[in-house]
């Protein structure tokens, strides 16, 4: 908890200091400081106050409660617009002040004074308050969206938001001791509450027309590399794995994950075998890692007679592989050629397997798309939908893939974490078949080709919707909404930016006119996982080439160096290149991945 106290902390003092804010200093060096002169000597901490609480609120439950409710997912910022408009008209003008005091009139002995209002202005402003997403703010966002909010979370995310204050206040406060210093200041305070008035509704209409994203696309971001620190080596989602039980693995070419809802905790030897192989200390042979746990709250089941549920306790005497995946995750789809081919070589002999599909984005939690994902992928065997993370919370999983090899008395004899090392599974697997039946004639080893990439220096996985993107380098904030991007002169590596107009959401971006990714990779292949009805357009090397896409979100590939004749940029000594991407109106892009 106090590692989650202390990171908050710092990366609320980040964000309290980043370009983002700067739209709203005005309003709180006028309104805040300026003011608190004659008016009330709390304003300044009042404004402050009411942005953070309200900021907090909504960043940790707004996206929760707006998916409950037949509501706009804006609601909440048009709102905010609304009020600042308000209260601007107030200061400007007596009469309107009146007319916003008049609903409280019947309470006895109470008006609106100053200091109210100046809590209710900082109850909008952090409304329509959007600071720059690192780490810190990502956590938060995903936690709410996903509904899992403990007292972990509250934590982390009280932390932030004192950490934010911090530098507003110290702002507000500096403009009501410069106010004080100065008799132009104490002599014209009608005339300052006018032009706080101005500024007020000045931002509400800036806010409304993304005039702002002018500012913060001039003045590069300069915290971005404090926000690395932060999170390196992805402190903020291992802060919160170890106070909630679940977290993002970084085995050996897996993609990070982050496990939602409640399931079983683990026993201490499943625990720790998972601990082994999430950090590569844990043993190359066969472990003792306890009893498997059960396949619980699984919501559907594919490739099964009538697509029957299928229970751990009925496989007994059976060698199980439990594989948990998920359809777009590229990761996922090298391994499932290995998987596969283990399933057809030794189903006859006692070998089950059973797929333990944990969805990473929302379209992964669709039963059609899982199964039209299964078909393309030659998978046979049984697949069981975890859309609620219980298996996968029962295991203690951390990523995406992951193999449970499970003996025929129903012990976990072997953890996997990630691509890689098939060989050495696929012996293991043969050991526990030739202990469940020593009588046992095996065919020979499988032979596929393991492609896992081996490059200590390639680019890992790319997200691109706002609660993720860490590598987003563009000057525009990639927050939600609807606005327009500019690439910048350079990128710098393993990042991208932005042209065109997007749409933003957490988990992707959905092109609108003119859509435009640029992207500074080192790889030898490039995918991206996109969805929807359009085109899709790659440079790179010079070379540009159309994919045509259509359907439900999937993993198109990009560039194929391993395909062509020149090879690859690092083969050949390059390094880091240049991808440029356009996508059709409509199309939605989460992620790209690499190999």
């Amino acid at each position: 908890m106090i590692t989650l106290l202390l990171i908050g902390f710092v990366g609320g003092l980040i964000t309290g200091i980043s370009p983002c804010i700067l739209p709203v200093l005005p309003v709180i060096f006028l309104s805040g400081g300026v003011q608190g002169v004659q008016a009330d000597r709390r304003r300044p901490y009042l404004v402050v106050l009411g942005l953070t609480l309200s900021f907090a609120a909504f960043t940790l439950v707004g996206t929760l409660l707006l998916s409950a409710l037949p509501l706009p997912q804006d609601i909440i910022r048009w709102a905010g617009l609304t009020v600042l408009v308000l209260l601007g008209a107030g200061m400007l003008f007596p009469q309107v002040e009146a007319l916003l005091e008049r609903p409280f009139a019947r309470i006895p002995q109470r008006r609106v004074a100053a200091d109210r209002g100046a809590f209710v202005l900082g109850l909008a402003l952090g409304a329509v308050y959007v600071p720059c997403a690192g780490p810190v703010l990502a956590a938060i966002t995903v936690a709410g969206a996903t509904g899992r909010i403990g007292a972990d979370t509250l934590v982390l995310t009280m932390a932030f938001a004192v950490g934010t204050a911090l530098p507003l206040l110290a702002f507000a406060l500096a403009g009501r001791g410069i106010a004080e210093r100065l008799r132009w200041f104490r002599s014209r305070q009608r005339g300052i509450r006018i032009g706080a008035g101005v500024v007020v509704i000045a931002l509400a209409v800036a806010l409304t027309f993304h005039v702002t994203d002018a500012v913060q696309r001039a003045i590069p971001d300069y915290t971005s590399a404090l926000n690395r620190a932060v999170d390196s080596p992805h402190s903020v989602a291992k802060a919160l794995a170890g106070q909630q039980g679940t977290g993002s693995g970084t085995g050996t070419g897996s993609d990070d994950g982050a496990g939602a809802g409640a399931g079983t905790a683990p026993s201490f030897a499943l625990s720790d075998c998972v601990q082994g192989a999430s950090t590569g200390e844990g043993p190359a042979g066969l472990q003792d890692c306890g009893p498997a746990p059960a396949l619980s709250g699984i919501q559907q089941w594919l490739n099964t007679p009538g697509d029957a549920p299928v229970s751990l306790s009925s496989l007994k005497g059976k060698v199980v592989l439990i594989d948990f995946w998920a359809y777009s995750c590229i990761n996922c789809q090298r391994a499932i050629t290995h998987v596969n081919a283990w399933y057809s070589a030794y189903r006859a002999d006692g070998l089950e397997v059973i797929g333990v599909h944990t969805p990473e984005y929302a379209f992964e939690h669709v039963p059609g798309n899982v199964a039209a994902g299964a078909k393309r992928l030659g998978i046979g065997y049984p697949v069981a939908l975890d859309n609620n993370y219980k298996t996968w919370n029962s295991f203690g999983n951390q990523s995406w893939p992951a193999d449970y090899l499970i003996d025929s008395t129903g012990t976990v004899r072997h953890v996997g974490i990630g691509e890689g090392n098939y060989a050495g599974t696929e012996l293991l697997i043969r050991q526990l078949l030739s202990a469940a039946d020593p009588g046992v004639v095996l065919p020979h080893a499988t032979d596929v080709a393991d492609t896992t990439p081996t490059s200590a220096t390639q680019t890992p996985e790319t997200y691109l919707g706002a609660a993720r993107a860490d590598n987003y380098a563009g000057r525009t904030p990639l927050t939600l909404g609807t606005k327009a991007f500019a690439y910048t002169a350079s990128v710098p590596g393993d990042a991208f930016t932005l042209a065109g107009s997007w749409t933003v959401s957490d988990e992707s971006l959905t092109a609108k006119a003119d859509a435009g990714i640029t992207l500074s990779f080192e790889a030898d292949e490039v995918y991206l996982d996109v969805g929807g009805t359009g085109t899709i357009t790659a440079t790179v090397d010079g070379k540009t080439t159309t994919r045509r896409v259509s359907g439900a979100p999937n993993i198109y590939t990009l560039v194929d160096r391993k395909a062509g004749a020149q090879g690859s940029a690092q083969a050949q000594g390059q390094g880091q290149d240049t991808l440029r991407v356009t996508l059709s109106p409509g199309l939605s892009a989460y992620s790209f991945t690499f190999g």
